[in-house]
């Protein structure tokens, strides 16, 4: 059910001519006519190409990369991949297809790893449909078991049907990790718990979910938190709390928990979050079409709070393409007037090494001798860097709406994007089946007079 576990590929591989390599490695910096040697899935050798000795380039394989500027994978910190194909009318197999759909969308816009926040379980919906998914497409994954245990009936927003006990959410919590959960350097699954939300689930359940999460290694938590004003005037009238008050009431004070979105924080908040290490999911594209405000990101950078991207789902955001939310949340920083608000090279790394920091990961982020072998390549001959050479790197940010998908995508050293196409799937097939999947939900959603608009 949960497919098949990819094998850790066993050859050398030399990628050399790299125009520019962008390392994000405070050492390593910045290199022309770089080039990286692989074994396995390791990085073991970073440098210029004139320095390459004769074992590297007696690699298995040899891929040059002239006119391309490479940087590390990047990282998504807060998805609801089943949103693809529509809302909660699901069912296993459409989770499948859903998560394989918005997985390659993310690994063709630059990501290598992501996580996804799945919260929903009607049917026969489980988390291994997911990881399924991940597994065949090949991308390295941070599935969290979502949860929703307090419907309308006890002053919950989501309907009674979707929710469930909290007995079985624990249950089902504990036998993912059991049965999935990797903690050890280079994984390529980890299993966080996540229960919704503070109008999704009782307090009880969310300390119950931390002291579980606590009695594992590497497992880590997540979820919603003062996305918006309505969210927190939730937490005012019917707990007498904030943010802050109610995260340090449930015991979510720790380095342990990554928040998504935070667009409504004090600066006591802010400090709170800095001083006991908790990450935030920025997710700038879906805060704008939801009108739930701006997160500060400057002023988290600024406090010492880390800030990972997030695309979020495609509810709230159409797009997976992690590169443009990284542009938006660059751009939307300077909206207010300040040009310094974000710069390019910081965008890039709240998508990289922030995003690594909230998933608990010092293996990835970064192209450096022992780092995970997962970066990203694209072209620099195309339209969209005419008269940008000078600067690839803020190219990349700036010159993003026109860019093409990657031309390459290494994941845990194996080719996954090659030429700009995939290596591991069928991606006309795969639109072909989600598309012929969402229009049967939308036309069963019609048949039981649902009066949302699907659009």
């Amino acid at each position: 059910m949960a497919g098949t576990v990819r094998l850790v590929p066993t050859r050398s591989l030399l990628v050399r001519n790299i125009q520019l390599l962008a390392t994000l490695d405070t050492e390593l910096g910045d290199i022309s006519d770089a080039a990286i040697y692989i074994e396995g899935n390791v990085i073991k050798w970073v440098g210029a190409s004139a320095q390459l000795t004769q074992m590297h380039k007696n690699a298995n394989e040899i891929i040059s990369l002239s006119s391309r500027v490479v940087i590390p994978g990047l990282i998504n910190t807060h998805h609801h991949m089943f949103g693809c194909l529509t809302r909660c009318l699901a069912q296993g197999k459409d989770i499948y297809i859903s998560s394989k759909l918005a997985m390659v969308e993310l690994i063709l816009s630059g990501c290598t790893c992501t996580s996804d926040h799945l919260y929903l379980y009607p049917n026969d919906v489980c988390l291994e449909d997911s990881i399924r998914a991940a597994r065949d497409v090949g991308v390295r994954f941070h599935p969290t078991r979502g949860a929703m245990s307090v419907g309308k009936s006890q002053g919950g927003k989501a309907p009674d049907s979707i929710c469930q006990a909290e007995d079985v959410i624990l249950a089902d919590m504990e036998r993912l990790i059991q049965d999935f959960h990797d903690a050890s350097r280079y994984s390529m699954l980890r299993i966080g718990l996540a229960p919704h939300s503070p109008f999704g689930v009782s307090q009880e359940l969310m300390v119950a979910s931390a002291k579980l999460a606590r009695q594992h290694s590497g497992v880590r938590l997540h979820t919603h938190m003062a996305e918006n004003q309505q969210g927190n005037d939730f937490l005012r009238t019917t707990f007498g709390l904030t943010p802050g008050d109610y995260i340090k009431k449930v015991g979510w004070d720790r380095d342990d928990v990554w928040l998504a979105h935070c667009c409504h924080l004090d600066g006591a908040e802010i400090k709170q979050w800095a001083h006991h290490g908790i990450g935030v999911a920025h997710c700038p594209s879906s805060n704008m079409r939801l009108a739930s405000g701006i997160c500060p990101v400057r002023d988290l950078l600024d406090a010492g709070v880390n800030v990972g991207i997030g695309v979020d789902g495609t509810a709230s955001n159409d797009t997976g393409h992690v590169l443009m939310e990284l542009r938006m949340a660059m751009l939307l920083q300077r909206a207010s007037g300040n040009p310094k608000g974000m710069s390019a090279r910081e965008a890039l790394l709240v998508g990289t090494q922030g995003g690594a920091k909230n998933l608990g990961r010092d293996d990835v982020g970064r192209i450096a001798p022992g780092m995970a072998a997962d970066f990203v390549a694209w072209r620099t001959d195309g339209i969209s860097f005419a008269g940008a050479q000078h600067d690839l790197v803020a190219a990349l940010l700036f010159c993003t709406p026109g860019l093409a998908p990657v031309d390459l995508s290494v994941i845990n050293g194996e080719v996954i994007v090659k030429d700009g196409r995939l290596t591991t799937c069928d991606l006309r097939e795969v639109i072909q089946e989600h598309n012929r999947r969402s229009l049967a939900l939308c036309s069963h959603i019609t048949q039981q007079g649902g009066d949302e608009q699907l659009v």
